[in-house]
């Protein structure tokens, strides 16, 4: 009663809901043409290209926290839907490109050679040749990109404080009367977990297949 009542939970579910599945496939979409062309075409200095992308994602959040808080700040992007999807994307993206080039290396490029002998354009065979192929990769990587989006706090806590705020920072600040609703919080952290464990089981051929993809050779 507490969470679909007076603790205003259903505001901050809807952000993370929001935030979460808008930045993950944000980062899909985009890390899938990252890597397509990293995988495909000869790109100078690819290698440190590739090292310099999968650095950021070794920083640890706190030491970028002040500058982008001061950036958000004086773009208007602080408490905002936008500015929560932006940031998660640009921490998913190195993931995103990393997973899914090992996936797209792994498709033969004899067929899209095929394709493109047939008549079909080189984003016809992108589209209708790759992606099906690479799916199992790109439900993979929705999945890990998701997970953090969704449990991310550092920045929740420090970006956002009411009109963007997730569930992760709100959850503890659940107040019932003479302290901390326990009962409120273990409901609103039940709740919370639901959404990922149904994308998780929805797609859970895909995950199976996409951890052991490329490990048995013929």
């Amino acid at each position: 009663m507490v969470i679909v009542g007076p603790s205003k939970f259903g505001e901050r579910f809807v952000n993370s809901v929001i935030i979460g599945f808008g930045s993950t496939f944000l980062s899909v979409f985009l890390g899938t043409l990252a890597a397509y062309a990293f995988s495909r075409f000869r790109i100078p200095l690819a290698d440190d290209l590739l090292f310099f992308i999968l650095s950021t994602r070794m920083m640890p959040p706190i030491a970028v926290a002040i500058p982008i808080f001061l950036m958000y700040r004086n773009l208007g992007l602080s408490d905002t839907h936008l500015g929560m999807i932006l940031l998660y994307t640009a921490v998913n993206i190195s993931l995103a490109v990393w997973l899914l080039k090992g996936f797209i290396d792994e498709i033969p490029r004899e067929y899209e050679e095929a394709a493109l002998i047939d008549g079909y354009t080189r984003f016809q065979a992108f589209y209708k040749v790759v992606l099906p192929q690479a799916a199992t990769g790109i439900a993979s990587t929705a999945i890990f990109c998701l997970i953090f989006s969704w449990n991310e706090y550092a920045f929740a806590v420090l970006l956002t404080s009411a009109t963007a705020q997730t569930a992760p920072p709100f959850i503890p600040t659940i107040i019932g009367i003479g302290g901390l609703d326990w009962p409120a919080v273990a409901a609103g952290a039940t709740i919370f977990l639901l959404p990922v464990m149904i994308f998780t089981i929805l797609l859970r051929k895909h995950l199976l297949r996409g951890i052991t993809f490329g490990a048995v050779r013929k």
